[in-house]
Formats: structure tokens, sequence, C-alpha cells
């Protein structure tokens, strides 16, 4: 069963990893930057990783550092205890998914990103997928799944067939990809496992959306959606191609 893109996601701009701005005490995938992104009207994009005992935390890295000021990976940490760990430059600490379900509750758009815990965007131990599809049971409010791992797509197809789904895709320059192998970026790049996946949707790298296969299956009747736009210059251009944005670093314009 493809389920269809609800169309609040083409109404309003998705901010990237949440509203974020850390000069103002809400970094990204934060508590605070959730609540700007619904003051402000926009819809919300997050990412997931997954706890050591199997809870789907609202983090974009796999390793601590970068964010806050504890080490090591993310994985190795139950979920109890990232919830203790503040993020740099806020009051927030790592919140869960459910957390965040209980925030936005329906107000605004909301776009998932799972991030591939393979390191190889092979098949996966299917935790984080059963993790959000549990958490998803019962969310009232517009709702879609993404991954760059085809494979996370195909499990929420079965354990979620209700919740749209969709592929975040790019043009896959292996010099950026690492460790992925050059023949896996060469297959990725041709967008193999949109029908496999029953996907009704893609997010696309900004710089690669004249790639033809991403016309193919526009004219096919896939939702184009874009990440990262940054300022207004690029917004423009890709919303020659794409039907929304994902966006940071500056106020997205409201469509008409």
């Amino acid at each position: 069963m493809r389920a269809p893109l609800p169309a609040a996601f083409l109404r309003v701009p998705l901010a990237h990893r949440a509203y974020h701005d850390r000069s103002q005490h809400r970094p990204e995938n934060s508590p605070g930057a959730v609540k700007a992104a619904i003051a402000a009207g926009y819809g919300i994009e997050i990412d997931l990783q997954l706890s050591s005992d199997g809870v789907a935390m609202v983090f974009h890295d796999e390793a601590l550092d970068r964010l806050t000021n504890a080490t090591g990976l993310l994985c190795d940490h139950t979920a109890a205890t990232l919830s203790q760990i503040p993020l740099r430059d806020s009051d927030d600490s790592i919140p869960t998914l459910t957390e965040i379900l209980a925030l936005i509750a329906g107000q605004v758009p909301l776009l998932i990103e799972l991030k591939d815990q393979t390191d190889s965007m092979s098949e996966t131990d299917g935790r984080l997928e059963a993790a959000t599809a549990a958490a998803l049971t019962t969310y009232p409010g517009p709702v879609a799944v993404m991954s760059f791992n085809p494979h996370a797509i195909a499990r929420m197809a079965r354990l979620a067939p209700q919740t749209p789904r969709g592929l975040t895709t790019s043009a896959y320059d292996p010099t950026d990809w690492a460790p992925l192998s050059p023949q896996t970026c060469d297959r990725l790049r041709l967008i193999p496992d949109y029908d496999r996946t029953q996907s009704s949707f893609i997010s696309h790298e900004a710089a690669d959306l004249t790639r033809p296969r991403v016309a193919e299956l526009k004219s096919q009747g896939a939702a184009i959606l874009c990440w990262t736009i940054r300022n207004r210059e690029a917004e423009a251009k890709a919303r020659e191609v794409a039907q929304n944005i994902t966006f940071e670093a500056y106020p997205a314009a409201f469509s008409a």
C-alpha cells in the first residue's frame, strides 16, 4: 500500500532538525527548536537514532560529541541516561521521539528521518523501525517517515503501512559518502527502491534536483521535497523542481 503524502507537507516549509538557532539557545532537534517551529507555523523535520535499550531518540549524529559535552556513541547509552545529557547552548536535553510527538501534537506537519543504523545502507535489525512504528501508533497529526537506507523504509512499509513514507536521496558522490562503497553509491543514485518500498515522495539533495530520475519520479506522481536550503536564492531555484523545501539558517518564505 502506497500511503500518500498529506497535502500539509506541501503547504509549509519544513524546518531542518526543527527551527534551530544555537545563538538563541535552541540547538538542532531540541524541544526549543520544535517549539520555535510551531510558533512560526513551519513544518518540522527531525532525525532518529536508537538508544541501547531500543528507544527512538531525536538526535542526528551517531556520536554525542558535537552536540553535547558527553562523548562516545549514542547507541551505547540507555534512553534514561541520554535524557539526562544536556544539549550544548541550551537548557534542553536529548529528547525521545515520544516526547517530541507529545510536544507537536499534530499542530504542524512532522517529517521523521530514520538515520542509517548500518553504516552501509544494508539490511537493518529492525529495532529503530519498530520503535518508530510503535511511537506513531496513536499519533493524530500529519506525519511521514523517510530514510537514506531503503531497507529501513521497506521495514516501515511492513510495520506501519498506513504511515506515508519516502526516500531521502542524493547525488551520492562517493567522496562525500565514505564508508559507503562506490558500488553502493552508484546503485542508490538511481533511486531504484522507490516502488519496492511503496514510497510516495523523495527528499532529494537540492544541488542535484535536475537529475532525470527525479523528473521521472515526479511525472509518475511522486512528491518531490529537497534538502537542505540555506537562503532565499537557493529556495527559489529549488522550487523550480521541488514542491517543498527543508531549510535552515534563514526564515523560509511561505507559498502564496
